[in-house]
């Protein structure tokens, strides 16, 4: 058993390293962020402030249509987004990428944050509702209903529902394990134990259907967020002569071949690029898939929303993750046994005591949980779409039971899952972003030239 453990790990790190270790992944990922933000003409930073106006509620409207509010439906998608990739992905694209991989984790960001609002109108415009009123939306609809290309959404949700196996599941109750294990080490020999228990909270949730999880998601995200982010200040806080430093590390290790060499500088890319995208998800297609539930009846509206994801996730939180192992040194210390979330707990823990490594494998523990019932959704929507509404409660039964085993499985062995799995969902998407870009530009002209907004009077794109 063993040996096909070993033997699994090495292959599909030999994939993953194909997939993410070449220029043109790389290039595709942030060219179409790069693109889309100046086709939308800067809409992450001309819509920043109506974004937030809509997430405040003050314009929604109980007769549009839709199932959850513009704050839930982010909520929802935040759920998926700031679990693991916010404080073990960050550790390891530091560990394997330098200081300056959170550089380039940030590019990811603010580029993905025009790729969300792109992904996210389109779901809008394309969701379709049930004789019940329940919705189904997300790229595979789009590209059904958008370019009619039926073998592409089938492809699409077919890597969509592996995904969620990888990076929604598996993953995360690893890291879980990983966290709490530097808590307390004797729980590193009974992974069984936490992943029993996390298969049996997510079930509670996930059988209520998108209901319950923006619920549940609207409550822990925003207070676990606040709690980590505070953590975090602290620690800058006693580090803040370090700050200065830390960021110039940042920017030498990512930019300056001459100083850090040329493979340095490579590496930070590939893994701030693959960490970015894990971390806030921009261009894979998960999150419009929550999106499309949203209670509106203006696509451009809930694409606005959307945006606001990458900027929480990565340009605010991962951000306070990075910084915070960099201005400890916890990076340089080399040690096998601090990887992924265990790294950053180290970093916390030796500057604000037990107290901080306590927030992060508790907040890393409330994070995957959340993101957990998040990506359930994502994959029965995509188990819905393939194989019929029979489909969705046997995928949720094998979605609970995969927390048990990720619980136990090698942390290398699901990553690399969970990469290979990231970019093979993502061409699809891509794909459709690409040749929808010019639909998605006109919707955001009408919306932003229309009454609705010109009503609202809140910002200036």
């Amino acid at each position: 058993m063993n040996d096909l453990v070993t033997s699994m790990t090495n292959w599909t790190g030999e994939l993953a390293g194909l997939l993410w270790g070449n220029a043109l992944t790389l290039a595709v990922l942030l060219g179409m962020g790069l693109y889309l933000t100046l086709r939308m003409g800067f809409v992450q930073i001309r819509g920043f402030r109506h974004a937030l106006d809509l997430v405040s509620g003050r314009y929604s409207k109980a007769s549009d249509a839709g199932e959850i509010s513009h704050f839930q439906a982010l909520s929802t998608a935040l759920s998926a987004t700031v679990g693991t990739g916010n404080i073990a992905g960050v550790a390891t694209a530091i560990t394997l990428g330098g200081p300056g991989a959170l550089f380039w984790m940030w590019m990811t960001a603010f580029f993905g944050m025009a790729t969300k609002f792109t992904e996210c109108t389109l779901a809008l415009k394309f969701r379709q509702f049930d004789e019940n009123g329940v919705v189904a939306g997300g790229p595979m609809y789009t590209l059904l209903h958008g370019l009619n290309m039926k073998r592409t959404a089938i492809l699409f949700a077919s890597f969509a529902l592996i995904a969620s196996f990888g990076i929604g599941n598996m993953v995360q109750a690893n890291s879980v394990v990983d966290g709490l294990g530097y808590l307390y080490p004797e729980l590193k020999d009974h992974g069984w134990l936490i992943g029993l228990v996390m298969a049996f909270l997510v079930a509670l949730v996930i059988l209520g259907g998108v209901t319950r999880i923006a619920r549940v998601a609207s409550t822990i995200v925003p207070v676990m967020a606040s709690i980590y982010i505070c953590a975090a200040l602290f620690v800058l806080f006693n580090h803040a002569a370090d700050i200065p430093n830390a960021l110039s590390t940042i920017f030498n290790h990512a930019l300056n071949p001459w100083a850090v060499g040329g493979g340095a500088v490579g590496e930070a890319i590939r893994w701030g690029v693959a960490r970015g995208l894990f971390s806030n998800e921009a261009g894979l297609g998960s999150s419009p898939m929550a999106h499309a539930a949203a209670r509106t009846n203006e696509p451009v509206r809930e694409g606005l929303v959307a945006m606001l994801e990458p900027f929480i996730d990565t340009l605010v939180i991962c951000t306070m993750t990075g910084l915070v192992i960099i201005v400890t040194g916890a990076y340089t210390l080399g040690r096998e046994d601090l990887v992924g979330a265990a790294l950053t707990a180290h970093a916390f823990n030796s500057s604000i005591g037990a107290s901080g490594a306590a927030v992060v494998g508790i907040g890393l523990s409330l994070f995957a949980f959340s993101t957990i019932i998040a990506w359930s959704y994502y994959g029965d929507r995509s188990a819905r779409f393939l194989f019929g509404e029979g489909a969705v409660m046997p995928y949720r039964v094998v979605y609970c039971f995969l927390v048990l085993i990720g619980a136990a499985v090698p942390l290398k062995l699901v990553w690399n899952i969970a990469d290979i799995t990231n970019i093979l969902m993502a061409l699809p998407n891509l794909l459709s972003l690409l040749l929808l870009a010019g639909l998605a530009q006109s919707l955001k002209n009408t919306y932003f030239s229309g009454s609705n907004f010109k009503a609202d009077n809140k910002a200036d794109p």
